[in-house]
């Protein structure tokens, strides 16, 4: 085997470590033949578009609302419907009211992400407002139920990222269902049986997070611990619209 004899080498002489930090620093750009990169070792992440879902009563607008009174850089996607406005509603706030004429214009623009009809209304998610913020930089949060977040699997796939919020138990949901005092008994149980369907289908989802009685602060923060370590992701998620 050949070998290099010392007299080939060369050896760049580095002032000591004791040396000025700047003087130090330019030395061993010298030694090694180039400047040191001020770019980021980590490019910038890319927007999510994150998706919530999960039976009702479990609280999933709870969590949206203190998630957004917590948080910078995100923004909830208003519904656009067709049903009437209800007493203390805003329009722009809580939905984008249209009337079924003009949502069914918005479907044959193909204007919606997804859309269905809930109870006799259409409901739907307008495209563009999540083009808008997503080129702002904002990470975008859906809201639907099952149904709506297996549509948008099919159509987003891999790209987005989808939670599954449940109560610490099926008695803890119905005890809250039970205590909204807004449900006939019948309702109840229909409610009830359905959720009991919908809890089979968490492992359509990426992530599960319990959202106990009294431990709000908890979900909240494990949402918030899933979207930094989705922007941490080495191959990132890339959600086009």
């Amino acid at each position: 085997m050949a070998t290099t004899s010392s007299s080939e080498c060369k050896i760049v002489p580095l002032p000591p470590v004791t040396t000025d930090r700047a003087e130090l620093f330019c030395a061993l750009e010298t030694a090694l033949g180039s400047p040191f990169s001020t770019n980021p070792t980590s490019p910038p992440s890319k927007p999510l578009i994150i998706v919530i879902s999960g039976p009702s009563g479990v609280g999933k607008d709870a969590v949206i609302k203190r998630l957004r009174e917590v948080r910078k850089g995100i923004h909830f996607v208003v519904t656009a419907t067709s049903r009437a406005k209800r007493d203390g509603e805003v329009d722009g706030v809580d939905y984008y009211f249209v009337t079924k004429d003009k949502f069914l214009s918005m479907v044959e623009r193909n204007d919606l992400l997804e859309y269905a009809m809930v109870y006799g209304d259409y409901k739907g998610i307008p495209k563009q407002q999540i083009r808008e913020f997503m080129a702002k930089g904002f990470d975008i949060i859906l809201r639907v139920d099952i149904q709506g977040a297996a549509t948008l699997r099919s159509i987003l796939g891999n790209s987005a990222v989808f939670i599954f919020l449940v109560a610490e138990s099926e008695s803890a949901l119905v005890q809250r269902l039970v205590g909204r005092k807004t449900e006939t008994t019948d309702t109840l149980l229909v409610r009830i049986a359905t959720a009991r369907e919908e809890v089979k289908h968490v492992r359509d989802f990426d992530y599960v997070v319990v959202n106990a009685e009294g431990k709000l602060e908890n979900a909240v923060k494990l949402v918030e611990s899933i979207i930094d370590a989705e922007k941490a992701r080495v191959r990132q998620r890339n959600a086009v619209i």
